[in-house]
């Protein structure tokens, strides 16, 4: 990764909704100097890379192109997000065995190109997916992450904060294990400004004190859990904040942050997960992911969490990824 963010390289893979939004949101947030766009559909990158080049105007001046994969080298990091898109009323391992194909074709192609990139990957279902590009890729483990629970978590931490009345970013909670159905929520470590949301619940607004039945807060969980089918089922297609989620975890890389992101990684001092990739806390910087954190979590949680590592190990294992 270079020094500065105005001599970064991204290459985005996969020009389609959530490819070009990030792309855009890129742009808006300064992420680079250069971005390019790489697609099956070679008219429709070039497409986007014209209608984003036109922002520059109302943001900072970005060379944004599209090409081929050999226009990738010198990339600092590339973002997966190439797929087959999620169908209504169709799961996320659903999806599985048409994108493992699909990565068997990206991943070598933009790694033979840009083998020192650091690579994000965006496509679900995500944890299987960085597991595939891992394999594929043959880079280390601290090179190759996925946005893994980072945006249940930020879902998760809007509920929260909307039942709280606090601002979201004052909450520190985390939504770990398969970005999907089998997905928890770590309620013993969730904390408002250092105070337990148990305790917060106790002394805040009246809606707040909710929280106190398990019920209610298992409510909460899966409205988290199904909010993607409900956009889905709405609107065709989620594009927005994950666009944003992948221009935060890219803003802590390009700016060498050391900030805790909830990703899919190797997870390291986790029971149960050996060999996977799913979603935990880890710390992001210039060099990748620089560590995993590993959360205390109370009997139930742990062995929630196992379950959901379960699900991805089965799923891997019919992947033939493990």
């Amino acid at each position: 990764m270079r020094e500065r963010w105005d001599s970064v390289k991204i290459g985005v893979v996969g020009s389609g909704l959530v490819g070009s939004t990030f792309a855009y949101t890129a742009v808006l947030r300064r992420l680079a100097r250069e971005i390019v766009l790489v697609d099956v559909n070679a008219e429709k990158a070039e497409g986007d890379a014209m209608d984003i080049r036109h922002a520059q105007a109302f943001a900072r001046p970005v060379r944004v192109r599209s090409g081929s994969y050999d226009d990738l080298e010198g990339s600092d990091l590339v973002v997966l997000a190439a797929g087959a898109a999620q169908r209504p009323g169709e799961s996320r391992l659903d999806l599985l065995r048409r994108n493992v194909e699909i990565f068997h074709q990206v991943v070598p192609a933009a790694a033979r190109a840009a083998p020192e990139a650091i690579l994000l990957v965006a496509t679900n279902p995500v944890d299987v997916l960085t597991l595939a590009a891992r394999r594929f890729s043959g880079f280390d483990a601290r090179r190759v992450f996925g946005s893994g629970t980072l945006l249940d978590t930020a879902r998760f931490r809007v509920r929260l904060g909307e039942v709280l009345q606090v601002d979201p970013r004052s909450i520190h909670a985390y939504i770990i294990g398969e970005h999907g159905d089998s997905e928890l929520a770590v309620w013993s470590r969730a904390t408002v400004a250092g105070i337990p949301v148990a305790e917060a619940a106790r002394t805040g607004p009246p809606e707040a004190r909710r929280l106190a039945d398990p019920a209610f807060r298992e409510a909460l969980v899966e409205e988290v859990r199904r909010a993607a089918y409900e956009i889905i089922r709405r609107k065709g297609a989620t594009y927005y904040a994950i666009a944003a989620a992948l221009a935060r975890v890219v803003e802590a890389v390009v700016h060498n942050e050391a900030s805790v992101l909830a990703l899919s990684v190797q997870a390291e001092g986790y029971r149960g997960a050996e060999g996977l990739c799913i979603g935990v806390p880890a710390v992001v910087d210039r060099s990748g992911v620089e560590r995993v954190i590993v959360l205390p979590l109370d009997p139930a949680e742990q062995a929630g969490f196992q379950r959901s590592a379960e699900v991805l190990r089965q799923a891997a294992g019919e992947a033939g990824l493990l």
